[in-house]
């Protein structure tokens, strides 16, 4: 998805255009990859690591304003006069957020892929970045790939599940209820449901002795 590497077999096509046919300078207008594990060569100023999402524009007049308005948004504005290698992994991986918003941030229709983006945030950062992702994605129309290891947040925050079981793909599911006998299937564990007070649902394993079914 990344467009890193050809594949293995058929042709992977964004946007209308084959892999072929982006040149990496303008792919990077259209496509933001937030990987698991981020890292720099230096000290770097978070202003800097988080303006390289925007390099491959020649002209960018409103660079300052995006970098700034990206890390608020990233809830990482408090950052902007530090160094990366003074940050904590939570802080680096919300720096490194505002660089995927920075990129994406005056273009439509983009593709957002991000590995783990919440793993070393506390639970109040979380719901907040996932938040902060989903109203991005649905101001400027970008779609939003995300590797994840939490069944709630995939639930609560994304429309469909790729679930993968052994490097293969294991189903395709809305994400929704109906998901949920799939979850137990894949991970081998009985899992109840509890509703929220806004009418979500999360979910949460269960021993044999108490599986409870899921209501609708």
């Amino acid at each position: 998805m990344a467009l890193d590497f050809s594949p293995v077999k058929g042709e992977v096509i964004f946007k209308g255009r084959v892999r072929q046919g982006w040149t990496v300078a303008e792919l990077s207008q259209h496509r933001a990859v937030m990987p698991q594990s981020c890292s720099v060569a230096f000290g770097l100023d978070v202003k800097l690591v988080i303006a390289l999402g925007r390099v491959a524009r020649a002209f960018d007049p409103a660079l300052s304003d995006i970098v700034v308005a990206a890390a608020r948004l990233a809830r990482a504005d408090h950052l902007l006069s530090r160094r990366c290698d003074s940050l904590s992994g939570g802080e680096y991986a919300r720096v490194h957020l505002a660089r995927v918003f920075a990129q994406l941030w005056d273009i439509t229709e983009g593709l957002i892929l991000v590995d783990e983006p919440l793993s070393a945030l506390d639970l109040g950062l979380q719901h907040s970045i996932l938040q902060a992702i989903d109203a991005f994605a649905i101001e400027r129309r970008h779609a939003v790939v995300a590797v994840l290891h939490d069944v709630n947040h995939a639930l609560k925050a994304f429309d469909r599940l790729l679930l993968i079981k052994e490097g293969k793909l294991f189903a395709d599911v809305a994400s929704n209820r109906q998901a949920v006998p799939v979850f137990e299937s894949l991970y081998g564990l009985a899992l109840e449901c509890l509703r929220t007070s806004d009418n979500a649902f999360v979910v949460s394993p269960v021993s044999k002795r108490r599986l409870v079914a899921c209501t609708r």
